[in-house]
This record gives structure tokens, C-alpha cells and sequence, in this order.
């Protein structure tokens, strides 16, 4: 029997896992990293510059990236590429996340609904040097939505709501 392509892509191989939470506390401040943080209803990472100017209907209340794709940006540049540069807040690995865009997931048991591709800003010239930019075009992440709030910590399980 032939699957459908919507049955192909509500089809996962397993579950991923949170690696990395990031703060942004402010515009162009170091990130934070820690253990664990709580998740806002309709804002985002408690203690994210992001949370404080969230809106209910938002489409960026969390950003997150795949350890995977650090490790191809890193390859395209020459050099290795740490979550901190991208200044995204969560880092996963093991589950595809451009195939969680547009779909609910869950980390721990929170609930976020990718909203869109998390593209580069110029800012990657900046942090990556030379053709950081381009490096990170396609391997930007996502946005998401919170829908359901709540604690997450490091080692949390992703997969698809």
C-alpha cells in the first residue's frame, strides 16, 4: 500500500531531545544558559527579552534550532558553531524540526505549534564572520507559539503533539 503524502509527513521516526535553553535578556546581551526555565502562556521563556513584548496572537514566542544544523553551519564555515551564536532559545536534536512547522509539539509537557522559519538576520555576519549568513540559510530553525505552559528542563523529550 502507497502512503499518502500527508500520512508521510505526519510520520516521525521517533522523539528528539532539548540539548540547550538560551535567555536573551536583552537586544545584543549574552545569552544564558540554564537547566531549566518556565514557559509563559502566550509570551514565551521566562526571563527571554522576547517574553516581556509577546502578544497572545505572536508568532515568535520561542525560536529553536537543531543541534544537527549548528554542526552544518559549523562544517560550511570551517570552524566549530556554538548555540549561543545563533541566539536562538532552544536547541533539539534527533527530530526534524522544519517538519514540525505548522504542526503542535510537545517538550516535556509543554506545547508549542511551529509558526514559520526562524531565518538568519544579518547579525550572522556579525557572530560567524565571513559568510555567516549564507552558512545559516536554511539551517535558521523555527518560531513558535506557546499553547500550553509549563517548566521544561534540559533532556526534555520533543515529538510531535
Amino acid at each position: 500500500m502507497t502512503a499518502t503524502l500527508a500520512e508521510l509527513q505526519a510520520t516521525f521516526a521517533g522523539t528528539g531531545t532539548l540539548e540547550a535553553i538560551l535567555l536573551r535578556p536583552g537586544h545584543r546581551e549574552p545569552v544564558v544558559a540554564v537547566d531549566a526555565v518556565e514557559v509563559i502562556a502566550d509570551r514565551g521563556l521566562d526571563g527571554d527579552r522576547r517574553a516581556a513584548a509577546a502578544t497572545p496572537d505572536g508568532k515568535r514566542h520561542v525560536t529553536l534550532v537543531q543541534a544537527e544544523h549548528l554542526e552544518v553551519v559549523g562544517a560550511l564555515l570551517g570552524r566549530p558553531v556554538e548555540a549561543a551564536d545563533v541566539r536562538r532559545n532552544l536547541v533539539v536534536r534527533g527530530i526534524n524540526l522544519a517538519a514540525l512547522r505548522d504542526r503542535r509539539f510537545r517538550i516535556g509537557d509543554v506545547v508549542l505549534e511551529g509558526t514559520g522559519h526562524c531565518h538568519p538576520c544579518s547579525r550572522m555576519e556579525e557572530v560567524l564572520g565571513v559568510g555567516g549568513y549564507t552558512a545559516m540559510r536554511g539551517h535558521g530553525g523555527i518560531n513558535a507559539r506557546v499553547i500550553s505552559p509549563g517548566p521544561i528542563q534540559l533532556g526534555d523529550a520533543v515529538a510531535v503533539a
